[in-house]
């Protein structure tokens, strides 16, 4: 079992959404979060005062897999989420030790499908 998390632009959530869903990947969970990355924000005036914006407007999607979902699930983001510009996202895999169904109580890899 794996987790997989991925930071990408918020204008590519629903390409992202869809290409997961071709691939029979619908459970996720999306949050929207606030990062700086290499593309180091910009500089806006407000009220005649210039402000650095360095934390810019992410989602983030986790999503938890079975072994044989992993290189789909990824493939999927990375084709759905790829553009020409600096700042696409990142995509991090981690090992899932343990899942739990509340309702159900079943654990391992039948609770996450």
């Amino acid at each position: 079992m794996k987790m997989i998390t991925a930071i990408i632009q918020p204008e590519k959530l629903d390409q992202v959404k869809d290409a997961l869903f071709e691939i029979d990947v619908q459970r996720m969970t999306v949050s929207r979060v606030r990062g700086c990355g290499k593309q180091g924000g910009f500089e806006e005036s407000y009220r005649g005062q210039i402000h650095k914006v360095n934390l810019l407007d992410k989602v983030r999607i986790e999503i938890a897999v079975n072994e044989e979902f992993v290189d789909p699930t990824i493939r999927a983001i990375i084709d759905a989420a790829k553009s020409d510009v600096i700042g696409d996202g990142k995509i991090f895999v981690t090992n899932l030790e343990q899942c739990i169904r509340i309702r159900t109580e079943e654990s391992g890899e039948s609770a996450i499908g």
